[in-house]
């Protein structure tokens, strides 16, 4: 078997000497480099790979041009060009996973290259801004992982030991993915949970798991419904049972776990089967301490010791039933909603409080509810099935796989 091929991702006009060093450091590990210049601005040095020159070809624009570019607009440029020189070796083969190099600018520039690349295919990113709050735009829905640094991009002790590590971890990936057998995968679905719906989760997934499917669940705060939509737009996933979509209620209040406006979308333009709950579309989330001013009037009850649920109204389920009935009507493949008639929610049998904690009534309300049921039914003339079930309720998890599976065969 050949040494695993890993792509090194970094900028040679500024960081000469520490790229060498990790170079070596993957060498020195058992895999063979491939180096890829991103620098923004022509310079003499002349060890990559793939220069600077070649990657600014593939955006359509000369290496010495970028000068007259914003740094921005230079790295977008490249960025672009590192994403086909890259996703050209990857689909031919090529490579075996990849290791970025770099300060902020650097990390920018090769995440987003990594970004591009299946989930599961090793990814690294060796950094002093691994350690700040931008992680998360960095990695996104993918799965890099970090390394910090410590301290910035130059040689010493430190450095020299954290660069040692990563090189010698994203070697170890890339040779176990190498070595995987190409045996045929049982087909992957997506299955969207949150607490408040585990039982369900569970039941559905041993439903699937027992009849051969392999589940894959999204935790439906954000990074996991961009992820799911992420993962069904590069056809990773044979299917959905988006149970859990309160990420849209969030998206419609503001909460702090939307998905953005791309939830609900990309399995239905990708023709993916699904099936789609309104579960946990009963409730938006709010930090403790920190609900906006415009809603300290509302209804609530205290997840945890973080997080504050507030009671979604009758205003904002008709939002979310046309919000879901537009998305749904544009999907390409078969869509069945199923409607839990007893509970969106775990939290049915649950009293609520207002914002100061004095009691404002019991947490089930049918009739608002039944807002969200008309006002889909006005948007969305697809298949709708009304249950007389809790959500999680044994009989609903049936009726989840029920409906899925026959349009997976």
């Amino acid at each position: 078997m050949r040494k695993p091929v890993v792509c090194l991702l970094a900028t040679l006009d500024s960081k000469r000497e520490a790229i060498a060093f990790m170079r070596d450091a993957l060498r020195e590990a058992g895999a063979e480099p491939w180096l890829v210049d991103l620098s923004l601005r022509p310079h003499g040095e002349g060890f990559a790979d793939v220069g600077g020159a070649e990657v600014a070809k593939a955006a359509g624009i000369a290496w010495e041009d970028l000068r007259a570019l914003s740094r921005a607009e230079a790295a977008e440029r490249m960025i672009g060009g590192g994403a086909a020189v890259v996703g050209a070796r990857f689909e031919a083969g090529g490579i075996d996973g990849l290791i970025g190099l770099g300060g902020a600018n650097g990390s920018t520039m090769a995440c987003a290259i990594m970004r591009q690349l299946p989930l599961g295919v090793p990814k690294a990113m060796v950094t002093p801004v691994a350690a700040t709050a931008a992680v998360q735009w960095y990695v996104g829905e993918s799965d890099i992982a970090m390394f910090p640094t410590v301290g910035d991009i130059s040689l010493n002790r430190v450095t020299r030991a954290a660069m040692r590590n990563a090189a010698q971890a994203i070697v170890g990936m890339a040779s176990a993915r190498r070595a995987q057998a190409a045996a045929a995968r049982p087909p992957l679905i997506g299955v969207s949970s949150f607490g408040n719906t585990q039982p369900a989760v569970d039941r559905i997934t041993a439903l699937l798991e027992a009849d051969g499917y392999e589940v894959i669940h999204f935790h439906a705060s954000g990074p996991g419904g961009r992820a799911l939509e992420s993962l069904a737009a590069r056809g990773e996933l044979a299917g959905v049972i988006d149970l859990t979509t309160s990420e849209l209620t969030d998206l419609v209040t503001g909460g702090v776990y939307s998905a953005g406006e791309g939830r609900l979308t990309a399995a239905g333009a990708a023709g993916i089967p699904q099936v789609v709950v309104p579960g946990c579309l009963d409730f938006t989330n709010w930090w403790v301490g920190a609900v906006p001013e415009r809603y300290r009037g509302r209804a609530f009850v205290q997840y945890n010791v973080e997080i504050l649920l507030m009671r979604t109204n009758a205003e904002e389920f008709a939002a979310l039933g046309k919000m879901m009935g537009e998305r749904l009507s544009a999907a390409r493949g078969p869509v069945t909603v199923l409607v839990p008639l007893h509970g969106m929610s775990a939290l049915m049998a649950r009293r609520m409080t207002d914002i100061d904690g004095n009691d404002a009534g019991p947490w089930a309300q049918p009739d608002t509810d039944r807002v969200f049921v008309d006002t889909l039914r006005r948007h969305f003339g697809g298949d709708i099935r009304e249950l007389p079930l809790h959500v999680n309720d044994e009989d609903f998890a049936r009726a989840c796989v029920a409906a899925l599976t026959p349009a997976l065969r």
